[in-house]
């Protein structure tokens, strides 16, 4: 009788570990599809199915079950945990709408609990019945007043663009991106949450291409260091404008390098009309006294150089 006991309290406590870990598995899915948040009885199942199986079967030792009671989840020794860090173990897994969920096509990415803290809550929730918990201040300057820090700057993540793929598909074009800056002098390129706006015209919500979806961050976004492209470039150092060559492509001077890394993907023309080196294209490849002025007339210096932003 005491045997039969004792391996009944082993079994009601690996049940109830079992109905936890499978009400905390539900709490993620109904944060991400809201759909199925009216299937209450689906978790009720599950469990008593579980239960059965876990009755039933031989294969645990008595030792075994004994270990499966619930541990409470600890703080690991030495994490900040005033920040959020998406390079964890357990969030570099969870998938990138499970928390930014795109419902509309705003620039700014919703920040994840503004419904009882889920999804987070998910696995947190021992966490937040402690309002005095170092998890609240990732998310809240002031955790008695419920004031919400700003969405954070991009440092975690690396953004990929593909310049080869984009320039061959209809209806995009060196414009789509790129606008007249700093007087006509230079070309914009997308930056911060300013990029969505540029992005989301394909990028909708639940877009698809090629058979996969291209809605999520995932797409442009990976873990790694952020280094924005530059647009200063050495050949406004002698002048040089994009306004006044307007009657030229973009073909004309820059080539798509298919493969290169982020801040190489494009050529430029050597910032050179004197003493070019010759190993590509320079102002000498137009301005070489018959396409355009340049050449041995050193008259025209002028109409290059002026101004104080040139300098030898």
């Amino acid at each position: 009788m005491r045997l039969l006991q004792t391996l009944g309290a082993h079994a009601s406590r690996a049940q109830m570990s079992a109905k936890r870990e499978l009400q905390r598995f539900f709490v993620f899915i109904r944060a991400a599809h809201p759909s199925l948040r009216a299937i209450r009885a689906l978790p009720v199942i599950a469990v008593t199915i579980i239960f059965s199986g876990l009755f039933l079967s031989n294969n645990a030792t008595s030792s075994e079950m004994a270990t499966e009671q619930q541990q409470p989840m600890q703080f690991p020794e030495g994490l900040d945990y005033s920040k959020f860090l998406h390079s964890s173990r357990n969030h570099a897994r969870l998938p990138c709408l499970l928390c930014h969920r795109r419902e509309s096509n705003a620039a700014r990415p919703p920040l994840p609990g503004a419904n009882g803290h889920l999804p987070c809550a998910g696995c947190h929730a021992q966490q937040f019945s402690n309002s005095e918990s170092p998890l609240c201040t990732i998310c809240h300057t002031d955790v008695k007043s419920g004031a919400v820090k700003g969405f954070p700057r991009m440092k975690s993540f690396r953004m990929k663009f593909d310049h080869a793929r984009h320039v061959n598909m209809e209806r995009v074009s060196c414009a789509t991106c790129h606008s007249p800056a700093r007087g006509g002098v230079a070309l914009s390129i997308p930056a911060s949450f300013s990029a969505h706006n540029t992005c989301y015209r394909c990028h909708t919500p639940r877009a698809q291409s090629g058979g996969r979806d291209i809605s999520s961050c995932g797409t442009c976004h990976q873990l790694g260091g952020y280094r924005r492209t530059p647009e200063f470039a050495q050949a406004y150092r002698v002048s040089f404008s994009h306004s006044k060559h307007q009657k030229m492509t973009c073909n004309e001077c820059h080539q798509v390098r298919a493969g290169m890394p982020q801040g190489r993907q494009m050529t430029t023309p050597e910032p050179r009309n004197h003493h070019a080196t010759g190993r590509g294209q320079s102002c000498m490849t137009c301005h070489d006294g018959k396409r355009a002025f340049g050449g041995d007339d050193f008259s025209a210096c002028k109409r290059c150089h002026a101004g104080k932003a040139w300098r030898f």
